[in-house]
């Protein structure tokens, strides 16, 4: 496993990271989930994401049970606030109040005293950004947070909060979590490049494999038990088009010629971006996990005709709007 500074922190996060959207609390028990975290972590996985709102808590409360016997200074442990998680007005967003009530359940179900990272989920209009980054700056000097960043924000928000911090000398946002594939591009490549340069923006990506289809699963149909078949993110289905399978099977095709899996090519495609902290991940097998990790030995096959290659075949992709 190799390791990356966190943008231009000290902190250190493995290359690859497991993350437990979907996965963690709606496809996998107690036991699965604490075989994942081990496995990973024996393999040299460090950082562990997680989020509030993620099977409506029990997500984070699966990931506590399992990190219980590992070295907690070892582990780069995240959380994320925005999102209704409490009953009445003031049970979602990123006000103090909710931040805070929200920061504490998190930490009681992780069984943690701190987190390492700790996102704004998404962009709060009705909150001032003086406001959540004194609420921020409170929180890491009260050691219950140790870094914090933002999730899906617009460049134009990120460079506000940064710039709101500075004005009124509080520890800024070091980091932001977007989504980046081969599909999904413009916010990284074009939109927050400009923060990585000038501030040292550190990026933990998600959704590497685009929701499951660049890993090649679908390409002969939809197979039961994936995340396709899940009420709660039955919206994956209007992406599983012919059309886009079809160009899938021509990256499967090429990661065949590499000796490498779909989901392999896919990953190294991001992890030879090394603008990038770290690729979260995710699995709801053993066997998955370990494929994933060995994408990091295969980016010196992504030679620049591979590369080409790729660009070529990906302009057939018709892309959603990012």
């Amino acid at each position: 496993m190799h390791y990356r500074r966190l943008g231009r922190t000290g902190l250190k996060v493995s290359e690859l990271s497991l993350g437990a959207w979907i996965t963690f609390g709606t496809q996998l028990d107690d036991n699965l989930v604490s075989d994942l975290i081990h496995t990973g972590f024996d393999q040299g996985i460090n950082f562990f994401d997680n989020a509030d709102i993620y099977a409506n808590g029990q997500a984070e409360t699966m990931m506590g049970k399992a990190i219980q016997d590992l070295p907690r200074e070892a582990l780069v442990l995240s959380s994320k606030v925005f999102w209704p998680t409490m009953p009445g007005p003031n049970g979602r967003g990123l006000s103090r109040k909710h931040i805070v009530e929200s920061l504490n359940a998190s930490l009681k179900r992780m069984q943690v005293d701190y987190f390492d990272l700790y996102f704004c989920h998404r962009y709060d209009p009705d909150t001032p950004l003086d406001e959540i980054c004194q609420t921020m700056d409170l929180l890491v000097r009260q050691g219950k947070i140790l870094y914090w960043g933002t999730s899906m924000w617009e460049a134009s928000q990120v460079a506000m909060a940064i710039g709101t911090a500075k004005q009124y000398n509080l520890i800024a946002p070091v980091v932001e979590q977007p989504q980046y594939n081969m599909v999904h591009r413009n916010r990284v490549e074009i939109e927050l490049e400009p923060l990585v340069k000038e501030y040292g923006l550190g990026l933990t990506t998600w959704s590497p494999l685009y929701f499951g289809l660049l890993s090649g699963k679908y390409n002969e149909g939809i197979p039961l038990g994936s995340r396709a078949t899940l009420d709660d993110v039955a919206w994956i289905n209007d992406d599983i088009t012919p059309e886009r399978v079809g160009t899938i099977r021509k990256l499967t095709a090429l990661a065949t010629e590499l000796e490498m899996t779909t989901a392999q090519l896919a990953l190294a495609w991001i992890l030879r971006r090394k603008e990038i902290s770290s690729v979260i991940t995710g699995a709801t097998r053993l066997e998955q996990l370990d494929e994933n990790l060995m994408a990091a030995e295969m980016v010196n096959k992504l030679t620049d005709d591979v590369l080409e290659a790729i660009e070529q075949i990906i302009e057939e992709f018709k892309k959603p709007a990012d």
